[in-house]
């Protein structure tokens, strides 16, 4: 995924002049996890520029770039950097298309490391998306493969409002996928049916998607053929592909890294509860992170949901619906 990342970064660097790279160690050292390796040597310091370690500084120079018609790429190397960024975000980035009654948009891509898995220490591991989803102006894209993040991240650059763009951490180098470097966007605001099922739909984003797909084929030996969906675009949902799955399912599970409270989870039940009640045979099931911060790598698998406890929770919602 850090390889694709990278890959979408070059191609519009090379293709859109207007392109422009800033962030704390991007330039000169790649980032700290080497998704923009190679490109300042590439396409030289002014158009791939390191930052001083100020994270609302990022924010506030990325929208004046973009106010005055460049299309920044900044990086927030930890999620959990976020917050001091947020002033900035959420009073102008969000805000200067209606503030400016369409005159001005910002063409901002926000890209930050998101989740945990990497024995990270603390403030490196957040899984904060619900704070972004709740802002209106904001898309929130958050890829689970190599693929989708090169494709994802194109269309992300080529979009004329900012979106904030979550690489989950513990998937940069998790596996390999042939990815070809042919510029071809991926639709936004689309959710991805991933494997196809009759029994359950499980809707998942990020890394969570991998012990997902290995929860979908263990349930196969119990008999249960689940349908497996990548929301991806956090923000806005695509409401649409899940109502379908769960009226052909009548079940529904989701799984997410994030704590349980207020998350992302909680808004697709809540579509599917005012869309598609009548479609369910049990009550819907969710699996999350706990309330409570990231815990430090020794307890880190206990927080991040695994494959027992997806296959648990499908397992319960089949009983329930007997």
């Amino acid at each position: 995924m850090v390889e694709a990342v990278a890959m979408a970064h070059a191609w519009e660097l090379q293709h859109d002049p207007a392109v422009v790279v800033i962030g704390e160690d991007v330039g000169a050292n790649g980032g700290v996890f080497r998704a923009t390796q190679g490109l300042q040597q590439r396409f030289g310091a002014e158009r791939v520029q390191d930052t001083p370690l100020a994270e609302a500084a990022i924010a506030g120079v990325a929208i004046g770039m973009a106010a005055q018609g460049l299309k920044p790429i900044a990086e927030i190397q930890f999620m959990g950097f976020l917050y001091p960024a947020l002033d900035q975000i959420i009073n102008h980035m969000s805000r200067m298309r209606h503030r400016t009654r369409g005159r001005l948009s910002c063409p901002i891509v926000m890209r930050m490391p998101h989740g945990g898995g990497i024995h990270a220490p603390e403030h490196h591991s957040e899984s904060v998306e619900t704070l972004l989803c709740h802002v209106p102006g904001l898309r929130v894209v958050c890829p689970s493969s190599p693929a989708r993040a090169y494709g994802l991240l194109l269309a992300a650059i080529r979009d004329p409002d900012p979106v904030m763009f979550l690489e989950p951490t513990r998937l940069y180098r998790a596996s390999r996928q042939e990815v070809p470097d042919d510029g071809r966007a991926l639709p936004l605001d689309r959710a991805f049916v991933l494997r196809e099922g009759a029994d359950v739909t499980i809707v998942s984003w990020g890394a969570m998607i991998a012990e997902t797909l290995q929860a979908a084929a263990e349930l196969v030996a119990a008999g249960v053929d689940a349908e497996v969906i990548d929301l991806a675009s956090l923000s806005p949902i695509d409401a649409t592909t899940i109502l379908d799955s769960v009226a052909k399912t009548g079940r529904l599970v989701i799984v997410q890294e994030a704590a349980r409270n207020v998350g992302v989870g909680a808004e697709v039940a809540a579509i599917v509860a005012e869309d598609g009640l009548y479609d369910l045979l049990a009550p819907i099931r969710r699996v999350a992170g706990y309330d409570t911060v990231m815990p430090l790598y020794r307890l880190e698998r206990e927080y991040i949901p695994s494959v027992r406890r997806i296959v648990d929770a499908v397992r319960a919602v089949m009983v329930d619906s007997r």
